[in-house]
């Protein structure tokens, strides 16, 4: 009897998290952004549900009204959950012209940056499943070389399990790297009109200098309600916690 109840408040809380979510698209449709905001916003907050089109849509709302961090906040939500689309990437790239500050990035060089754009190509789960698949081939592999009997074909199969062996080693460990960097990449918005990076984690530490809203930084370290955030042009410093919103 209980299986029956969860399962019949499951379907429900399903059928009210789509119904929200078309009841937002058809707000947005008409214009009506905050009305479109609000259901969104319904769909995650009552029913903690997820998804990259979520995301987007609000954060398209959310541009719509002109509110800076929080559309540019939601875009990057979405490319947590899709990473590299093509559309998400580009509204990203409209909403970073309504921001105030320009912080360069520096982007890596050398040996480091190949890797980077090797791994980056897809995500943990993505290279996870790549990997999986490339282990099957080289069960198959393995079989046909123990059951064949000619000597080209083992040869063939040998070679063939070589190469998957050098594959999968590949795989997995771009895998791991992405996964490793997934947890340790801490993204945040400046949700604050304007908010101070101070030299210590303390009101009383020198200005170091000023963040507007819509920034993106990233958090290397928490001490109390105090963050050290690191920008993309490698300038550090602390800054009060609540001014930030972190993406994941």
């Amino acid at each position: 009897m209980k299986n029956i109840v969860y399962l019949f408040l499951l379907i429900t809380q399903v059928f009210f998290a789509q119904s929200s979510f078309e009841k937002g698209n058809a707000m947005y449709q008409r214009g009506n952004y905050q009305e479109a905001v609000l259901a969104y916003e319904g769909v995650i907050k009552e029913n903690k549900q997820e998804s990259a089109e979520l995301y987007f849509n609000l954060a398209n709302s959310y541009y719509k009204l002109n509110k800076v961090a929080p559309a540019i906040y939601n875009y990057e939500k979405a490319l947590v959950l899709k990473p590299h689309d093509p559309e998400t990437l580009n509204n990203l790239k409209f909403a970073k012209k309504l921001t105030i500050d320009e912080i360069k990035e520096v982007p890596k060089v050398g040996f480091a940056k190949l890797i980077q754009n090797f791994t980056g190509i897809f995500n943990y789960n993505t290279w996870a499943k790549i990997s999986v698949g490339i282990a099957f081939l080289f069960l198959l592999s393995f079989i046909g070389y123990y059951f064949s009997q000619l000597t080209l074909s083992k040869r063939i199969y040998f070679i063939g399990m070589f190469v998957l062996l050098v594959a999968l080693a590949l795989t997995v460990s771009a895998g791991m790297s992405e996964k490793n960097h997934f947890d340790n990449d801490r993204p945040a918005i400046v949700f604050a009109e304007l908010s101070e990076v101070r030299s210590e984690p303390q009101k009383g530490g020198a200005a170091i200098f000023l963040l507007h809203e819509g920034a993106k930084v990233y958090v290397t370290e928490v001490l109390g309600q105090w963050k050290k955030i690191e920008l993309t042009d490698g300038t550090e410093g602390w800054i009060d916690g609540s001014t930030i919103k972190e993406v994941k």
